[in-house]
């Protein structure tokens, strides 16, 4: 179709991937805020949910760690359970884009976007 003018073919096909690659990454992003993890510590005593977009979105502590005297223990457990929910949910984020890049032929561990 586009035999006759060079190399514009090539940057018309690459255009049109670029878009579609856009298109992907947009629904992704939309499907993160849809995927919960949830963090934990304390043998479960403390739990934290969070969307894979990093954003925390509840906290779950069991009634028996309230006391008092545990203040700190109970605040260092759920400072635990909040960093294990943010790790999770980095952990997805990153496995939800390699699915979206494993076709493109990128390099491993490529960022997008670029």
């Amino acid at each position: 179709m586009l035999k006759g003018l060079g190399g514009l073919g090539d940057m018309a096909k690459m255009m049109k991937a670029a878009q579609g690659l856009q298109e992907k990454m947009a629904q992704v992003q939309q499907d993160m805020a849809n995927i919960v993890v949830v963090g934990e510590s304390g043998a479960g005593l403390v739990k934290a949910r969070a969307m894979a977009t990093g954003e925390l979105t509840g906290l779950d502590i069991d009634p028996s760690i309230l006391v008092a005297s545990e203040k700190e223990v109970v605040e260092d457990l759920i400072l635990a359970a909040i960093r294990d929910a943010q790790t999770k949910a980095a952990a997805r984020h990153q496995q939800e884009m390699g699915k979206l890049t494993e076709g493109l032929g990128l390099p491993p561990g490529m960022k997008l976007p670029f």
